[in-house]
């Protein structure tokens, strides 16, 4: 029967799960977790959180999901819900670190990743992420990635409203040139399958 009870929940829309996990079904919440772990850990890595952080910082998010899931309202989407509480613990360990500070400081002028793609002049998000300055990176994953606005990152990284403006328009603006289709690689592309 366990296995019925799995095909169940995998069923279930993520307000009918947390509706359940509020009654206190942690198979439900478990449900959750498995659908929304990787995505939530793929934002904090790409925070700047080394994997093994990612996955400790996730699993507090989770808990304190857990913890208050009542809170939850199904006004937005559970995984947008999880990322924020994600992002910010991820703020919240950097501040007791006092790692922040540093990021935020640093203007993204001098990088330490260059952005190159691979041999066929593809490359992945993850990948164009590392060729941001480190406050870029994190303010474009607070504003795209846990879904805060302008200001609520301004005031998670304690910087100026302008300063998390321009962070995210210049990230945008390098993901879309590194992300953006290398002529030649396209049409070899449409060669080939022609």
């Amino acid at each position: 029967m366990p296995g019925a009870r799995q095909t169940s929940l995998a069923s279930q829309h993520d307000v009918e799960l947390c509706a359940l996990a509020a009654t206190g079904q942690r198979q439900a919440f478990g449900e959750l977790v498995r659908r929304h772990g990787s995505a939530v850990r793929g934002l904090l890595r790409r925070m700047g959180a080394q994997s093994a952080e990612a996955d400790d910082v996730a699993q507090d998010a989770f808990l304190a999901a857990f913890e208050r899931i009542t809170e939850f309202r199904g006004e937005g989407t559970f995984a947008g819900w999880v990322k924020r509480i994600a992002a910010r613990a991820y703020l919240r360990r950097l501040q007791k670190e006092r790692r922040l500070g540093a990021l935020a400081a640093e203007n993204g002028e001098d990088e330490t990743h260059a952005l190159t793609g691979d041999a066929d002049g593809r490359i992945d998000l993850d990948e164009a992420m590392k060729g941001l300055g480190p406050a870029e990176r994190l303010c474009v994953s607070l504003c795209f990635g846990a879904g805060l606005s302008h200001g609520e990152a301004a005031e998670a990284l304690n910087l100026p409203l302008g300063t998390v403006k321009s962070h995210v328009k210049r990230s945008l603006d390098k993901l879309r040139a590194r992300l953006a289709p290398v002529e030649g690689v396209v049409a070899a592309g449409r060669s080939g399958n022609g």
